[in-house]
């Protein structure tokens, strides 16, 4: 009841912010504007949909732009080398060597038990160094990528920008996968009680290793996406990132202790975000004012999960004292 109130305060705050800037400038709330966000937080919505996993498990995936820029890179070189390689393995390259990456802070935290901050971290350095080291310094441009890289994000179904269509089925996987199939089940169990879930047989490891190498999936996928849609890749492609992923999911009610949220909320909070960024030059705001708007709404946000967190900790029924 608290999630489903939270939620329709923040999609009521979307509302009224569209309809004071549509109001302003009436071609805000035309829907070829609502495409352009839409479109705009495509890839935002593919790196949330893995972060909220990650955050599910009371951990978090702070390497995810690197690994986006690392994968971007590496597919960029590769459609540079071999000209002819088809989109399909080009999208394959992404994935694997983006699960590869995330693969790897899994196994640091799943089996060396280290802590998700710190791994993470230290990943997301070594990611980016990573980048520079496979391409020399040196800029991958527009004349230089793949055609087919390029075309991906740009191709339009039956209207709609195919950027946004991927988005959509790969949300809607992987909010079907954590809903009904078991190993999604067991990530929730295992972020609302750790001990639990292994005394009934989770199993910590395989599961930790499996919400990372998702996450690292879909930064790859993003990395591909991310070079196609703007034609260039180089070693500070979407530095700091990371940052506005996970405002996205605590605006949308996930909790960063683990164990709550689900899909929806994230979503909105990449909708609060797109709304924000398309708002900001139509009423003739810098764009600097982003980062500090961004950054008030996660205080607010993460004080407003705790609250709900607080009371719903409440014992059902007091113990009198004797």
């Amino acid at each position: 009841m608290l999630t489903a109130r939270r939620e329709g305060l923040l999609l009521a705050v979307i509302a009224m912010l569209v309809l004071a800037v549509g109001w302003r400038a009436p071609v805000f709330l035309t829907g070829r504007n609502a495409l352009d966000i839409a479109n705009e937080s495509a890839l935002l919505a593919l790196l949330v949909a893995g972060q909220l996993v990650v955050l599910l498990t009371r951990g978090v995936d702070l390497s995810v732009a690197s690994n986006l820029a690392l994968t971007g890179m590496a597919c960029a070189l590769a459609g540079q080398a071999w000209p002819g390689l088809p989109v399909v393995a080009l999208l394959g390259l992404a994935v694997v060597v983006g699960g590869a990456l995330g693969a790897v802070n899994g196994l640091l935290i799943a089996h060396a038990g280290l802590p998700p901050i710190v791994v993470t971290l230290g990943t997301m350095s070594l990611y980016r160094g990573a980048v520079f080291v496979a391409s020399g310094g040196a800029w991958v441009s527009e004349q230089d990528i793949h055609p087919a890289i390029k075309a991906l994000p740009r191709a339009d179904l039956a209207g709609v920008p195919l950027l946004i269509v991927i988005a959509t089925l790969v949300v809607l996987a992987v909010a079907a996968w954590l809903r009904w199939r078991p190993a999604g089940r067991e990530v929730i169990a295992l972020g609302n009680h750790p001990e639990a879930a292994q005394l009934v047989g989770i199993s910590q490891r395989r599961r930790l290793l499996q919400v990372y190498a998702l996450s690292g999936a879909l930064a790859g996928l993003a990395g591909l996406l991310w070079v196609g849609r703007y034609a260039i890749a180089f070693t500070e492609l979407a530095a700091g990132y990371e940052l506005t992923v996970i405002a996205a999911c605590v605006i949308g009610g996930v909790s960063i202790a683990g164990g709550i949220g689900h899909m929806g909320g994230a979503m909105l909070g990449v909708l609060f975000l797109g709304v924000v960024n398309a708002a900001l030059p139509v009423i003739q705001v810098s764009p600097f004012w982003q980062q500090a708007i961004a950054g008030a709404v996660i205080l607010l946000s993460v004080a407003f999960n705790a609250n709900v967190q607080g009371r719903r900790s409440l014992p059902i029924l007091e113990r009198d004292e004797p």
